[in-house]
């Protein structure tokens, strides 16, 4: 790897700047969480009310005073901001605080760099990482001249500043054609998959939404499930028999949340075209959280941004443990299509209301009638028995077999075109 990873376990001072604005607005509670998610202890938590934010220093000349005399006081490790940063307001104020200075991006690459499991999800993050540091490479490079000329040293030298851009793009160029090839791996899987008309459903939700331990819950899995931002990072498939659909696959992705990094975003694209890809996306909210609302918009807009909003959508309001009065139930639309799912999957209660839900979703194409069938055709019934599609049987007075049928359309049609069977076999109702 090109970074050495830390365990967090760093002292730092928490500062949040609180915008009028909505669109920039941060929220310090979850600043806080996510500095505990990356083993982050505060020592002191600094509010700026502040309208526009400073070009210099982000904040005004009297905060940096004040928090210059906090870090002198509680010889803090770090200062972490709750806003993006421009490279040279952190510049400014690492040499007024004479501490590391943090924002929002670089936290959140923290706990992903802390996170990351696979080969893959190592990758994805050295990326994102590489790519923010790019901008940032004047730092503690400071002290660093052009190479002077003398007896073997004659020429145009280079800076140590320019060395390190070069490997930097060496770098980046070749973790980017990794990724590329895990990205066509990727596409084969999901051909494969196609190719078997194998449904992908995929769990998507603001981090810490619960979509782990819904996720364990229906597929008897053990995936890693935390109470902190961003416990699951890398991937997760898992296979999921659904009623009247048969074999389909789970897929587990990492939690969004608002104003999540470009960067990230670019860098874990391979890692969302599985969100893209789905056939169903299953939108994990905390049904405790009092920013549910906002939450539910902020997945709404990196689904746009990986241009999976036109998938279809199942919310499943999670956690009614924590709720009063709330039982586990399906909230339809006005054609009687399932819009929402109420569950406590950390209780195991309403998990067979999401696969009823899942399984109407997506055998909404089923087929459903009396099929006609030889003698000699014995070979479909023991087919269609493995399926379960076979709801009754009986022998008509001319020694034909009819059998009650439901399935998916899919399956049906494999069946008939291996089979060779005529659709005047088939009498739908």
């Amino acid at each position: 790897m090109f970074f050495e990873r830390h365990e967090g376990g760093e002292n730092a001072i928490l500062v949040h700047l609180d915008m009028t604005d909505d669109k920039e607005r941060e929220d310090p509670h979850e600043f806080r969480e996510l500095a505990r998610s990356a083993g982050i202890s505060e020592i002191d938590f600094v509010t700026v009310s502040s309208n526009k934010p400073s070009p210099r220093y982000f904040i005004g000349q009297g905060k940096v005073e004040e928090i210059q005399q906090l870090v002198k006081l509680h010889e803090a490790d770090v200062v972490l901001f709750n806003h993006a940063l421009s490279p040279s307001q952190e510049r400014n104020l690492e040499k007024e605080f004479e501490c590391k200075v943090v924002d929002r991006t670089g936290l959140i690459l923290d706990i992903f760099a802390q996170r990351a499991r696979t080969f893959e999800g190592k990758l994805q993050v050295e990326l994102a990482q590489l790519q923010h540091l790019s901008t940032r490479l004047v730092r503690g490079w400071t002290h660093l001249e052009r190479q002077k000329g003398g007896i073997g040293l004659r020429g145009p030298g280079e800076t140590q500043l320019e060395t390190d851009r070069r490997l930097l793009r060496v770098r980046i160029k070749s973790i980017t054609k990794r990724l590329d090839k895990v990205r066509k791996q990727r596409d084969q899987g999901r051909r494969y998959r196609k190719r078997a008309e194998v449904p992908l459903v995929s769990l998507v939700g603001y981090t810490n939404a619960g979509k782990s331990t819904l996720f364990n819950a229906l597929t008897e899995s053990d995936v890693y499930a935390q109470d902190q931002l961003f416990a699951t990072l890398d991937p997760t498939l898992r296979r999921l028999d659904l009623p009247d659909v048969g074999e389909s696959v789970l897929a587990d992705t990492v939690g969004f949340i608002r104003h999540l990094p470009h960067k990230l975003v670019e860098a874990f694209r391979a890692t969302l075209e599985e969100t893209a890809q789905a056939d169903l996306l299953l939108h994990v909210i905390d049904a405790h959280d009092p920013e549910r609302l906002d939450n539910i918009k902020q997945v709404h807009d990196v689904l746009e941004e990986i241009k999976a909003d036109e998938v279809p959508r199942l919310q499943v309001y999670n956690k009614i443990d924590l709720l009063e009065n709330v039982e586990p139930k399906i909230q339809r639309d006005d054609q009687g299509k399932p819009v929402r799912v109420w569950v406590s999957a950390m209780q195991g209660e309403g998990l067979e209301l999401v696969l009823q839900a899942v399984a109407e979703l997506l055998g909404e194409d089923l087929v459903q009638g009396t099929l006609r069938l030889e003698p000699a055709q014995g070979k479909v019934r023991s087919r269609l028995y493995q399926l379960g599609a076979i709801q009754s049987e009986e022998y008509a007075e001319t020694g034909e077999l009819l059998l009650d049928i439901r399935l998916p359309r899919h399956d049906f049609d494999r069946i008939s075109k291996q089979e060779g069977l005529q659709k005047s076999c088939l009498v739908e109702r």
